[in-house]
């Protein structure tokens, strides 16, 4: 059985920018925000790290040389993650979460059909309760423009003043924002570990404040990881959260 980490304890870099900088970041279990200005490398410890991960097979052997993560618990070879860029909600990567949210509603279907045979009435609620909040979230999010999820499709459509509209049609800041809030439901509340580097750009200031609160409500299991140059989105109580690059830096 395959043994996933819950989230990241540790990020060790042995030689960032050809070895002038060794970088030792230890990290929180829910929110870590690394800040710093341009060209200091923040997006090169996620890429470096995210590179390792993305390479598949048991942790840490597929790791980049001379980038070691520690883990909980330390003796997990697999972990769980996701990685959103800025203007990372294109029409390709709404097409893949579009797919990985029909298999979600399958397997969310199917262990509700269990649990109600079994006459489990409240648990087959529980298991509905992620899917329905983030729908409720969207809408929210999207009430100024007029747009409501239609519940009735098991694909992702609006409707907007009696128009039926695909995610393509969104603007690019409704497009990060519905890939992001896919990206966490369709992990289904496992725990997981989401890099996002610098996801507040083209979103509205006050989507920015509510970015991580409305991460962590549809998936309290998620360990974030984030870069950005948004004093919006630590506007909500997570400035204790910051890391700048230079505090982890060794030279």
């Amino acid at each position: 059985m395959q043994k996933y980490a819950n989230y990241i304890k540790q990020i060790e870099i042995d030689s960032l920018w050809g070895g002038k900088k060794h970088i030792l970041w230890n990290l929180d279990p829910k929110v870590n925000i690394l800040s710093g200005i341009n060209g200091v490398g923040k997006s090169t410890i996620l890429n470096k790290v995210e590179k390792g991960l993305s390479a598949g097979g048991e942790f840490p052997s597929h790791m980049l040389k001379g980038v070691r993560l520690k883990v909980e618990p330390e003796d997990a070879k697999w972990i769980r993650y996701d990685m959103i860029r800025a203007q990372g909600g294109d029409d390709n990567m709404l097409a893949r979460l579009q797919h990985k949210y029909l298999d979600y509603q399958v397997n969310i279907g199917n262990r509700i059909i269990a649990e109600l045979q079994k006459g489990n009435t409240e648990a087959a609620q529980l298991l509905s309760e992620p899917k329905r909040r983030f729908q409720d979230i969207i809408d929210d999010l999207f009430e100024e423009t007029g747009k409501k999820i239609i519940r009735t499709e098991n694909e992702i459509r609006f409707s907007q003043i009696g128009e039926t509209l695909t995610p393509n049609l969104l603007s690019s800041g409704e497009k990060q924002m519905l890939a992001i809030m896919l990206m966490v439901l369709v992990e289904d509340q496992q725990p997981y570990v989401l890099f996002m580097d610098e996801p507040e750009v083209s979103l509205h200031i006050e989507w920015q404040k509510r970015l991580i609160d409305l991460i962590l409500e549809l998936n309290p299991n998620v360990q974030i990881i984030l870069t950005t140059h948004s004093p919006a989105v630590i506007m909500n109580g997570w400035l204790d959260s910051v890391t700048e690059v230079n505090d982890i830096t060794i030279q």
